[in-house]
This record gives C-alpha cells, sequence and structure tokens, in this order.
C-alpha cells in the first residue's frame, strides 16, 4: 500500500506536521488536480510538489531555472533518501546514457531540468514513453511578462503542458502580483479554484531603509551586528560590486563577487564557496540569487536601489529561509532614482511596459519613504495585510514628520531661479546662502532664493529633494548630470500649494561598538552553546568529506533542536524535527557521539 503524504513527510524530512497549507496542496495534487502555490521563501513549497511525485505513480518533474538551484535541490533530496537527478548540458555522455536509463526503467522519484532543455524535440519525445506523477514548474513567476524576471524560454512551456494534459501541473512562486498571478493562471491553464495563496509575509525578516549616506559606513556598521554569518550585498553595478568585494576582504570578511561580466567557471567557482561555506559574504549584482537554496543567509543589504518591489522582496527574502532571524538593509538617494529612470526611458521596451515600470519604482519610492509600517506597505502591494509588524526601522523609531509645503514652495522656487539645470548639492547651497566661486561665477548670489533655506540643514535639504524627486514633483535629467527641473506636478503644486507632510531625516547613527551575538548564537541557550558549535563543527566536518553544503546534512534549526534535546538513542534522535530515516542510518551515530561527549 503506498505510503500516506504524512508518512512520507515523517520519514523522509523528519516532521510530523505540514505547515499552514500544505497539508491542503499536496492532497490536491495528490488526488490528480493541477495547482497553483504562492507561498513566501522559507514557506516549504518544494515539498508541495516533492512529496505528491514520491506518493503519486511515476517520476516527477520539475522545471527550474538555474544549474546550481537544481544541483543543490538534488544533493539535498538524496542526503533524504529520495531517488532524484537533474538533466542538463553538464552531463557528460555515459552520464547522460545512464540517467535516461534510469528514467526508462522508473528508478526515479524527480527529475529536474532546465526549460531550454526541455523544450527540446528529442527530450519530450523521450518522455512521451515515461509515466509523469506531475509536472511543476518552479519560479513560476518567469512566464509572466509583467514579472520582473521575464525569461522568454518559460513563456513556451505551454507546449508541454499541451503535450501532457493529462499529467497534474503545478506552477510555483514566492513573487507575483495580481497580474502576474493572472498571467500565470491563464497561460498554464490552472483554473482559479486550483490556487493556493499563502500570502506573502516574512515575520523572521527584519526591513530597514536608510539615506544613503556614506555606504561603506553604513555597510560596515550593519555587518558589526553580523560577525561570522553568511549574507549578500547587491550592488548594481559590476564595478561596483568588484570593488566592494576587494574593500570587505580588507576589512577581514570573506567576500566574493559575483556578477554576468565575470569568466563562467570563476562565477561557479564562488556560487560553490558561498553555498558551502558558513560565513561567506556574496557581493553581487542581480545576476546573482534566484532560487538560492541556502537556509542560514542571515542578511541582505542592498547598496543601490533595486529595481521594484517585487525584486526587493525576493532578493530580501533569499534571508532566513530557515525561519530564524534575519537582516535587511537598503540604502538609496536621489542619485538611484535617476538611474533607474533613466533605466526605464532609455530601454527599448514599447510605451505600455515602460509605464508599468514607472508605475513599479513610484511603488518601491513609496516603501522607501513610508513614515509608516514598511511590511504593511511591503505586502499591500501583493494585495496582503498585517498589523503593524514592531519588526522593522519604522515601528521600532517611528520617523518625524514636518510639514515640508514652506520647504518644498522654497526648493522649487529655487531650482527655476537658477535655470533647471543644477543637481542636488548645487541647490541645496543656494538655499543655505553657501559663498563660493561657483554660485558666485554663476550670479546666483544675488537671486531671491539665495540664502532662503537657513532653518533646515544640508543634511535636510537633501532629504527634502530625495522626497520631492520621489513625488515626482522634480525631474532629474537622466541623459546629462543630473540636474534638477520641475516637474508638471511639481507645477501644479506650485499653483495649488497643497499641505506636503515630509520625513525628517534621521539624526546620524553613533558608529556601534563590538554588538552582540549572532541571530543564530541568541537562539541557544548559554549551556547549549558548546554542543551546539560541536554539531556545526560536525556537520562541516561530515559536508566537506562528501563536498556538500553543511545544510544538506541538517539544517541550523535541526541542530538547535538536537543542542536542547540531547538525544541519548536512535529512537530519541528520531522525534527531533528534520532527522528523516535516510538522515538518522547515515549520521545517527556521529552527531549521537557528540551529544554524549558533551553529556
Amino acid at each position: 500500500m503506498a505510503a500516506s503524504s504524512l508518512e512520507i513527510l515523517k520519514s523522509v524530512y523528519g516532521y510530523d506536521a505540514f505547515r499552514g497549507p500544505q497539508a491542503r496542496i499536496v492532497g490536491h495534487v495528490i488526488d490528480g488536480n493541477n495547482a497553483f502555490v504562492l507561498m513566501p521563501t522559507g514557506g516549504g513549497k518544494s515539498l508541495c510538489y516533492q512529496i505528491p511525485a514520491i506518493a503519486r505513480p511515476g517520476m516527477g518533474l520539475v522545471v527550474s531555472p538555474l544549474l546550481a538551484l537544481m544541483a543543490d535541490q538534488v544533493a539535498a533530496l538524496r542526503q533524504a533518501g529520495i531517488r532524484a537527478a537533474a538533466l542538463n548540458s553538464d552531463l557528460s555522455p555515459d552520464e547522460r546514457r545512464d540517467l535516461w536509463r534510469a528514467i526508462a526503467t522508473g528508478a526515479l522519484d524527480l527529475l529536474y531540468i532546465a526549460p531550454e532543455t526541455l523544450l527540446r524535440p528529442d527530450v519530450l519525445d523521450r518522455l512521451d514513453g515515461v509515466k509523469l506523477s506531475l509536472i511543476a514548474i518552479d519560479e513560476a513567476h518567469c512566464l509572466s511578462q509583467w514579472g520582473h524576471d521575464f525569461r522568454p524560454s518559460y513563456r513556451q512551456l505551454d507546449a508541454v503542458v499541451a503535450r501532457f494534459a493529462d499529467t497534474p501541473r503545478m506552477a510555483l512562486t514566492a513573487t507575483a502580483d495580481e497580474p502576474t498571478r493572472a498571467e500565470i493562471l491563464s497561460h498554464l491553464g490552472i483554473a482559479e479554484i486550483d490556487a493556493f495563496i499563502a500570502g506573502f509575509d516574512r515575520p523572521n525578516i527584519r526591513y530597514a531603509i536608510e539615506e544613503k549616506d556614506n555606504p561603506r559606513a553604513q555597510l560596515k556598521d550593519f555587518l558589526r551586528r553580523h560577525e561570522d554569518e553568511s549574507g549578500i550585498v547587491y550592488c548594481l553595478s559590476k564595478r561596483k560590486t568588484e570593488e566592494t568585494a576587494e574593500w570587505l576582504r580588507g576589512e577581514g570578511h570573506d567576500a566574493l563577487a559575483y556578477h554576468a561580466g565575470m569568466d563562467k567557471a570563476a562565477r561557479e567557482a564562488n556560487q560553490r564557496r558561498f553555498q558551502h561555506g558558513e560565513a561567506v559574504i556574496m557581493v553581487a549584482t542581480i545576476a546573482f540569487g534566484m532560487g538560492i537554496d541556502k537556509p542560514d543567509v542571515r542578511f541582505v543589504v542592498h547598496i543601490d536601489l533595486p529595481g521594484s518591489i517585487e525584486a526587493y522582496y525576493q532578493e530580501t527574502g533569499r534571508a532566513g529561509r530557515d525561519g530564524l532571524a534575519a537582516d535587511t538593509l537598503m540604502l538609496y538617494g536621489h542619485d538611484d532614482i535617476a538611474l533607474r529612470g533613466r533605466f526605464i526611458e532609455e530601454s527599448d521596451a514599447p510605451e505600455q511596459r515602460k509605464r508599468m515600470e514607472r508605475q513599479k519604482l513610484d511603488a518601491l519610492l513609496g516603501l522607501a519613504e513610508t513614515a509608516g509600517c514598511r511590511r504593511q506597505v511591503l505586502l499591500s502591494y501583493f494585495g496582503d495585510r498585517c498589523e503593524p509588524c514592531g519588526n522593522c526601522d519604522t515601528c521600532a523609531e517611528p520617523p518625524t514628520l514636518f510639514d515640508g509645503t514652506i520647504a518644498a514652495q522654497k526648493a522649487l522656487s529655487c531650482i527655476y531661479r537658477t535655470g533647471e539645470r543644477f543637481g542636488q548639492a548645487y541647490i541645496a547651497d543656494v538655499l543655505l546662502g553657501v559663498g563660493n566661486e561657483r554660485i558666485a561665477g554663476f550670479g546666483h548670489d544675488r537671486i531671491s532664493t539665495f540664502g532662503i533655506g537657513t532653518e533646515h540643514d544640508n543634511r535636510t535639504w537633501r532629504a527634502i529633494l530625495r522626497q520631492l524627486i520621489a513625488l515626482r514633483l522634480i525631474d532629474v535629467d537622466l541623459a546629462g548630470h543630473g540636474g534638477l527641473s520641475i516637474a508638471p506636478a511639481g507645477r501644479d503644486f506650485l499653483r495649488d500649494k497643497p499641505t506636503l507632510m515630509l520625513r525628517a531625516p534621521r539624526p546620524p547613527r553613533a558608529r556601534r561598538g563590538k554588538v552582540a551575538r549572532s541571530a543564530v548564537q541568541s537562539a541557544v541557550s548559554e549551556a547549549d552553546r558548546a554542543l551546539f558549535t560541536a554539531l556545526r563543527q560536525k556537520r562541516l566536518e561530515i559536508a566537506r568529506a562528501q563536498n556538500v553544503p553543511p545544510y544538506v546534512i541538517f539544517h541550523d534549526r535541526t541542530l538547535l533542536e538536537l543542542a536542547a534535546a540531547r538525544p541519548a538513542s536512535r529512537s530519541e534522535m528520531a522525534g527531533v524535527p528534520g532527522v528523516g530515516e535516510a538522515k538518522l542510518d547515515r549520521y545517527g551515530p556521529a552527531f549521537l557521539s557528540v551529544i554524549a561527549e558533551h553529556a
């Protein structure tokens, strides 16, 4: 008799109960139905297709976008005793022949495959004769033209759906607003009744956004809270990625660079180092990260403004996949806004697409400038909601608002009287009455707006100008040198003079001294700390011997449970969450020995 889904969950994965909607989704697909699954990163999406693939007759086919992601998932599944493999271009002819033999003889539970490989006629022809338990399309937002990571090969997967019309199909993603969700359902022929929307909240992630002041000093201060932890630092350009990684290495961090301009072998080697390491910082462009399966990423930093709220949500979502506390920081300034705007206007996209991208940028700026709970703004973008979270910077330290109506009028007037061609720093100097040769040379020390803004300091005027740009009252010369001009909405504002509330900049934060223990170390009691450290060392030793990432042996959360429970026998260890039968057979003696040594 086939094992039930709960029996598989316990025996293979080591868990006694499903989380959230997992049980409903798994049962729905086991019964032969299609499913669209939207679940936050770390919410357990993979179990939603892995368990039905094991429970149903045949082989589960999983479409995944990246070779590195497939390799990690296959390694983790094999550790748990699941018969899994990946069909990709890296296989030798002998390996490919052996894999097809295993597929033909029913020796696989799950086969991972890239869309480009799956769409090859010879591959589809060979799969025609294979009994498929289901087809799961991971990272399904890639097929939507409105998604932030559209990939043409994903659009062609409807041909696969049509070819295997009687096979249950699943589309899974962590990032999809309403237009993107509708397009996925329509394109893959999945009914609305088969959609499972689990929400977007990641309560273990702390969100923080700061004005870009001194990025390296701000990053250095942030990293004091994350010594000996893995994290990702996102940069907008390849050059900044390289320079930031080099600077971090000079500061004593194990930092690597990753961007599309690197040699493929070097890029893959760095990704492997990050996946296998326990305190590695990856400095990367957006080329890095989709589907990163590393559960112990403790922080994500954006040194530059990301492209959209979807991109921000997905990139920050790579932190804290294990459910333990994680930290994020985004830095941005008016130059970032101008650069993102220029990317949109200079693209070859049709006007409809540009209009959508402008709206997405406006939504992201609204998140950056909000005085309310950031999590509420973030979730509302996706049609979700929450109470004020208490776990973001604006909840912890609510910003001060002030009536900025007069300040905005002064700023716009100054931009007009200086000819609508000077940048932020120059306008602030004129408003403050700074006497320098450049201002005198243009005669702007004699205009009516010279020195009319001394009630605010330079830092406050920068914040005011940045917010006026975000509110579309000021335009930035995208093709030139960042000159400011009055936008149509700014002219309306000068005419109508509505009340405008602005955020006062936070006072500069004093640089911290050495900060407390990391999130993981804080989660373990003083009495269990030495044992937890020893368990991590044993895990690392085993992982290196097998050349696999440490987390495919056991997650940090499982090690925390082992350190707290201190099982003394195989049966006691079997009751610890995350310890399935295959891992108990393989690793039980080694970890029980470490626990006994610390008795």
